[in-house]
């Protein structure tokens, strides 16, 4: 897709298309009213007939309007105006590129980044704008015979900004949206692929493309080399898989040499059938997106380096695959984790613990200046949150509110849940030092109580994303959250270094 920034009258944009809101109780948007003024009154007089009551989703399209460039104007329905939010925003932006989508223009101009929003500037709008349009138009159809095409797919479009002292604002908001959708598409491309393609071997084959592809540095780390750094936790979690673990190190340096980096770890199990605590059957197809979180690390640094963000950004990726088999780890397994603290393994399903805490000691030897894990950790976090928001702990709050505004500020949300000290002795045992998992309450917590005791030296976030990650059902696939998250966090980061540069 071909993205312009423009500003000017839409009645004066010449385009297979100009796309205007109208609220309900026939109410024009401004763009809209700048049309019909050009047309002599000629969308008033529809909306009067009754062709169209603004309600959200609905759509009107008209052809030959007088008094304008363009071929054709789109009418997209806004809801209520009192009750237009980021929500109804975005989701106004999705109906109207469905609609150019099937109508068969190649090109669009799109008024609807005009329109206020309580809160937001122009360039967040340009931003979201830009990351619904290509949520809206992503397929996954590489694995299929016949390809899911569109007659005459759109191609190019203009977004419209009301003044021009916003152009070159507009245009870096354009850029970032960019990078971030494109950092999204990668997730999904890699999530959505089934667990006989994109295996640990894949995954570090695609960290190696990744690398050559942005002039990035990379070391892949073998079983070989994990099991002499006395990574036995992470190892454990792959003895039943045919597949050989990988352990990938991503590192984007766009800072200075002094700059710490933000270290990203992401839970890389490429299919997860729990191993001998075998899953249920029903629905297990899907845990082919247990490796989301090491999808949505490598995306982040893709994107990073594609904006230069001036930061230098470390991506963990621990990758294995869960299987059961005669050398498969057993219930009440003890094993020895990098760290050195020993582990028994209660349950061969929480596994994704198991490689996490062995990365995030590795990743001590960087010594970070934060690190944040991204997992789809625990079924316990659907059932406390949803599919709306991800679940958040860290052992530092700064770093959280960091993240908490990141997520309002991408439309990725985070709700963060308590990591008190009450909650860690749930994980006692009577054999090791901790057990893997600490019961059926507070299982998410608990999860990241697990997590917290190998992050001592720094300081951590942790994101359960196991109910934002993916959907099922009709529109089964990879979100590609939580990348929008990350980045704007690092953009954050990267805006308060600049200033600090300044200063």
């Amino acid at each position: 897709m071909e993205f312009n920034i423009k500003s000017g009258s839409p009645e004066k944009q010449r385009s297979a298309c100009v796309v205007v809101g109208v609220f309900e109780s026939r109410k024009l948007s401004l763009p809209a009213e700048l049309i019909d003024n050009a047309a002599e009154g000629y969308l008033a007089e529809l909306l009067r007939r009754g062709d169209m009551e603004g309600k959200a989703g609905n759509t009107l399209l008209l052809h030959k309007v007088p008094g304008i460039e363009a071929d054709r104007v789109l009418l997209v329905g806004l809801g209520k105006e009192k009750e237009f939010r980021e929500k109804e925003y975005r989701a106004a932006i999705a109906t109207a590129v469905r609609t150019l989508n099937e109508t068969g223009g190649f090109d669009g101009t799109l008024t609807l980044t005009e329109l206020p929003v309580k809160k937001r500037d122009f360039a967040w709008r340009i931003r979201q704008a830009v990351i619904v349009i290509q949520e809206t138009l992503y397929r996954f159809d590489q694995l299929k015979s016949k390809k899911d095409e569109v007659r005459r797919p759109l191609r190019k479009l203009t977004l419209c900004v009301e003044r021009r002292n916003e152009l070159a604002a507009a245009e870096q908001a354009l850029q970032e949206g960019q990078a971030i959708a494109g950092g999204m598409n990668l997730m999904k491309n890699l999530a959505n692929l089934p667990g006989n393609i994109c295996t640990p071997t894949y995954l570090a084959d695609q960290a190696r493309e990744l690398a050559r592809e942005h002039e990035l540095s990379v070391d892949i780390l073998g079983r070989t080399e994990m099991e002499q750094l006395g990574m036995h936790s992470l190892l454990a979690v792959a003895r039943g898989s045919h597949q050989p673990p990988q352990f990938i190190v991503l590192k984007y340096l766009g800072g200075t040499a002094d700059d710490k980096p933000i270290v990203l770890v992401g839970k890389g199990v490429t299919f997860d059938t729990g191993g001998i605590s075998l899953k249920p059957a029903p629905d297990m197809d899907e845990m082919k997106y247990d490796m989301s979180g090491a999808a949505s690390v490598l995306a982040t640094v893709k994107a990073a380096a594609q904006l230069k963000l001036p930061l230098n950004v470390i991506a963990v990726v621990p990758t294995v695959e869960n299987m059961p088999g005669g050398a498969a780890t057993r219930p009440g397994d003890i094993v020895t984790s990098l760290s050195g603290q020993t582990i028994e393994i209660l349950n061969t399903d929480a596994e994704g613990r198991l490689i996490l805490c062995d990365a995030l000691t590795y990743v001590e030897r960087f010594d970070p200046a934060c690190v944040v894990d991204v997992a789809t950790l625990t079924g316990a976090c659907v059932i406390a949150l949803g599919h709306v928001v991800s679940g958040l702990l860290a052992n530092d709050d700064g770093l959280a509110r960091e993240l908490l505004d990141a997520g309002n500020a991408s439309w990725d949300r985070a709700w963060q849940m308590p990591l008190l000290e009450d909650y860690q002795e749930l994980l006692q045992s009577n054999f090791a030092d901790m057990g893997n998992i600490g019961g059926r309450a507070a299982g998410t917590i608990t999860a990241a109580c697990f997590l917290s005791r190998f992050t001592k030296k720094y300081d951590w976030a942790h994101l359960d994303i196991a109910g934002t990650a993916n959907k099922s059902g009709k529109d089964k696939g990879s979100t590609g959250r939580p990348v929008p998250l990350l980045m704007h966090f690092l953009l954050a980061r990267a805006e308060k270094s600049a200033l600090a540069g300044r200063h």
